[in-house]
């Protein structure tokens, strides 16, 4: 079923009030949004943000892109830091499900208070290396909702990794396109970088080149990382950020770029996107211990807080690369 944006308002008042973040006005605005960084902050001045990216009824932004408090309750369509969530079991049911598609096996995941971004919880994954050793927690009204308000989808959430990801292809992020034959519009690594991959046709952003790799980055292991994404549906575009920083080998802005996007703009592409998946999937034998937390939906852009670990170099700055 679809919902209208103003139901995931009131799911998400409700979400807040019984996490204390919406009833107590002591509460720092930007923890309420899980803006509390624990790995580094950096100047805002390095992070890359757009002039002309939406905010709700046109309001200026507090810090670094982050909405307050009274905006989560009015602009949100999905907002969860766990922390209402009992350690050992799942997220909250009434809103996320957990997932194995076609298959289950090994993959396991639930609330965690040994990690944090914000508060005391998150959710741990642990993936296996097989394809039906994976494992996620879905929402769908949400990113369905936001298809009806016009097609722009924004996504903030914050990854803590146990290990670097390795040269083979995984998934941590399953988005199902409608437009495409249900098949997943996914976020996850190969090649030892963050990178898009597009199931139907095994397109990936960037293309996976010498130069693709070396214009997006490498998340490092046992650090908090805030990566943020925005779909629009209608023009069929992708931006990216990581640490408030836009990547630019995970920029798809309709116009093909040489070993970047060219692959990706093969074909056609004007998703209409019906699911939000988090948690992890192997297709070359890759396990993971993973964390998520502080994740959140909307129509404009979220962005990771006032304070933030630094902007990660491109990987193709490092190792004198």
């Amino acid at each position: 079923m679809r919902s209208a944006p103003s139901v995931h308002a009131a799911a998400l008042a409700a979400a807040l009030v019984a996490t204390g973040c919406a009833t107590h006005p002591t509460t720092d605005p930007h923890e309420a949004l899980g803006a509390t960084a624990s790995d580094g902050a950096v100047d805002e001045s390095d992070a890359t943000s757009s002039a002309d990216e939406p905010t709700p009824d046109a309001a200026e932004p507090t810090e670094a892109g982050a909405t307050t408090a009274a905006d989560a309750d009015a602009g949100l369509a999905l907002f969860d830091d766990f922390e209402s969530a009992a350690v050992g079991g799942p997220p909250n049911p009434a809103l996320w499900t957990v997932e194995s598609p076609d298959c289950s096996g090994t993959g396991t995941l639930a609330i965690d208070d040994s990690e944090a971004h914000s508060g005391h919880h998150s959710v741990r994954v642990d993936g296996g290396g097989g394809y039906c050793d994976h494992v996620f927690f879905s929402n769908a009204s949400a990113i369905t909702g936001l298809g009806q308000d016009g097609g722009q989808v924004y996504a903030r959430f914050f990854v803590r990794l146990g290990a670097a990801l390795g040269q083979g292809h995984v998934t941590f992020l399953a988005m199902q396109d409608d437009n495409d034959g249900d098949d997943d519009v996914r976020m996850g690594g190969q090649d030892a970088i963050l990178m898009y991959n597009r199931e139907s046709d095994d397109a990936t952003l960037p293309t996976l080149s010498p130069t693709g790799v070396g214009d997006s980055v490498v998340i490092p292991a046992a650090t908090w990382t805030c990566i943020e994404f925005h779909v629009d549906q209608s023009a069929g575009t992708i931006d990216t950020w990581v640490n408030g920083a836009e990547v630019p080998g995970l920029v798809e802005n309709g116009t093909a770029v040489a070993d970047i996007s060219t692959q990706w703009l093969s074909k056609t592409w004007r998703p209409s996107l019906a699911t939000f998946q988090l948690g992890w999937e192997s297709y070359a034998g890759e396990t993971m211990t993973l964390w998520f937390d502080d994740v959140a939906l909307a129509a404009f852009r979220v962005g990771c807080g006032p304070s933030t670990a630094a902007a990660l170099p491109l990987a193709g700055q490092l190792d004198g690369g």
